[in-house]
């Protein structure tokens, strides 16, 4: 049913102890919670559970769902029994699929009590129920989907949580101090790197309170369509960007001069002398155009520095969710996790984005009942739609997203996929769609669409004013930004353990019985409120490790 997904996350949330009904997951069809909620945890704290973890265990996610995911560490081999008399009759890895009973040929497979495809050919209760057992269902149909039929009820308000942040002259907040230098085309691209080199050598040492220096650079503004429809998105995302919260509106451009993208295009309106123009004539020589993007960045510093952190209401805060790199355990532990958290930051009257439009698709018929309103959920079923013809167009369809590392880790094709992907949603209502690159200009929970592409869904948050990325990821990825800090969220304990210093949280927890989604989710958003007041530096901050900005170009390029 169409609520089946937040029923099971608030379900989840009003059992006494998550992992008691986890564990009894494990070894049995049901779901359940009850007293023994206590005795557990004490046996997770006394050793107790140390042997239980190496007895097989599964998670079923609703009673009518006819699949589990095995949890144990490396998977389980065959003849493996669980608690509840099951018997694998082949080995199945961890995170992937097991039949809790027989399914005929054409019968629907079911997760989330929601069907995934159905059965290729007969399978067996105790077989592993992999990829190629499981037929794609078509996607829905978009002219028929409920339009705000099920809009949530508000929840209470959350007051008095706030964070430390640079407030800017326009009432926006950044959650770091960082000058952005512009580029109009990817031919001075070069140039600029040379010359941040040389600013964070001589500058930024004289400018201890600014926090970086980053050029935005990317592979436009040449060689394109520039007044072609589509050209608004790669233009709008760039002049978007530059006005991100945490580059505190210094805004100044590097250009050539030919380039069909004219730097005046990137300023604010009644900004003209923060332009460098390689081309221009009065430069003598390479180190003359150097000198120049130095003085102007130099001025700019000067500005910034005098930027410091004060109080500010959560509120403030423009927080965007993204997953890359999901498993089987992604819809499990790390996205509901998230999804609470979600629902924390909208409580305290934030902005909140998720993204990712093929890891929607598959689910939308969840969302569009969820839009505030008609023309919210209007709103979803043009993006939506957008992309199937943008898909279409270059003879691919959404199926193309999930990726061998997705598969591997129990994700049998993109419908399953999404319906774990959309859990970092929460459960509040949809009350704003953003096209690619748009600003946010709302408050609570927000669809900006987007490509699944780590480095493109980051770059198009940044530009609709993200201050701070949540990434939750099952098999483990070094993704960062520069421009914002990225708190990356590990599915498993043992990703959590073997990346200590790449991952900032560990949902795993929750598989484990160790935490449940409530207090995943309270922890989850108190580290937010730390990394955002600058309290907590993320690992991808700590090592430097930042992926270049990536456009979405659907135009054309001549």
């Amino acid at each position: 049913m169409a609520e089946c997904v937040r029923k099971l996350i608030i379900a989840m949330r009003q059992m006494r102890e998550f992992h008691i009904l986890a564990k009894t997951a494990y070894t049995c069809p049901d779901w359940r919670g009850d007293a023994a909620g206590s005795t557990l945890k004490e046996n997770f704290v006394t050793g107790t559970a140390t042997a239980q973890a190496f007895e097989p265990r599964y998670i079923r996610l609703d009673p009518n769902d006819n699949v589990a995911i095995v949890v144990n560490d490396r998977g389980l081999p065959a003849k493996s029994r669980f608690a509840c008399g099951l018997e694998l009759r082949t080995f199945v890895p961890q995170g992937h699929k097991v039949a809790l009973s027989d399914i005929a040929p054409g019968e629907p497979i079911r997760r989330y009590n929601e069907v995934i495809g159905t059965a290729a050919k007969s399978i067996l209760a105790g077989e592993w129920v992999d990829e190629a057992r499981i037929d794609m269902p078509t996607p829905p149909e978009l002219d028929s989907l409920e339009l705000a039929t099920a809009v949530p009820a508000p929840q209470a308000p959350l007051e008095g949580y706030t964070f430390e942040g640079f407030r800017n002259p326009d009432g926006s907040v950044g959650t770091k101090n960082v000058l952005a230098i512009s580029t109009s085309v990817q031919c001075v691209a070069g140039t600029l790197q040379f010359a941040i080199k040389r600013i964070k050598a001589e500058l930024l040492p004289k400018y201890p309170n600014v926090d970086d220096v980053v050029g935005l650079t990317h592979n436009y503004g040449c060689g394109v369509a520039i007044n072609a429809p589509l050209a608004i998105v790669p233009i709008r995302t760039l002049q978007n960007l530059a006005l991100n919260p945490n580059f505190g509106g210094e805004v100044m451009v590097v250009g050539l001069g030919c380039e069909k993208l004219v730097p005046e295009r990137l300023l604010p309106e009644g900004t003209d002398s923060s332009v460098v123009r390689m081309q221009d004539e009065a430069f003598d020589g390479f180190g003359a155009i150097v000198d120049a993007i130095m003085e102007m960045a130099d001025a700019r510093l000067a500005v910034l520095n005098a930027r410091r952190r004060e109080t500010c209401p959560a509120s403030d805060l423009v927080i965007g969710l993204q997953c890359g790199g999901s498993d089987a355990f992604s819809g499990v532990t790390a996205n509901p996790a998230l999804g609470f958290a979600a629902d924390l930051l909208v409580r305290a009257g934030a902005a909140v984005m998720f993204s990712e439009v093929t890891e929607v698709r598959d689910a939308i018929h969840l969302l569009t009942r969820r839009a505030a309103n008609e023309e919210v959920g209007r709103a979803l079923i043009r993006e939506m739609d957008w992309y199937d013809g943008y898909l279409a167009k270059g003879d691919a369809d959404r199926s193309a997203n999930t990726t061998p590392g997705n598969k591997k880790g129990g994700l049998a094709n993109i419908v399953e996929k999404s319906l774990g992907s959309i859990v970092k949603s929460g459960t509040s209502a949809i009350v704003d769609v953003l096209a690619p690159g748009e600003r946010v200009r709302t408050k609570g929970m927000i669809f900006a669409a987007t490509p699944a592409s780590d480095f493109i869904c980051g770059t198009l948050q940044l530009a609709s004013g993200m201050t701070l990325q949540v990434f939750t990821t099952g098999r483990g990825t070094p993704y960062g930004l520069a421009a914002a800090p990225v708190i990356k969220v590990s599915t498993r304990t043992e990703l959590a353990r073997r990346w200590k210093d790449l991952i900032d949280f560990d949902a795993g927890r929750i598989a484990t019985g160790e935490a449940t989604i409530e207090e995943t989710g309270w922890d989850l958003f108190r580290l937010i409120l730390d990394v955002a007041s600058g309290r907590t530096k993320v690992w991808s901050d700590r090592w430097g490790i930042h992926n270049d900005l990536t456009l979405f170009t659907p135009g054309p390029v001549t």
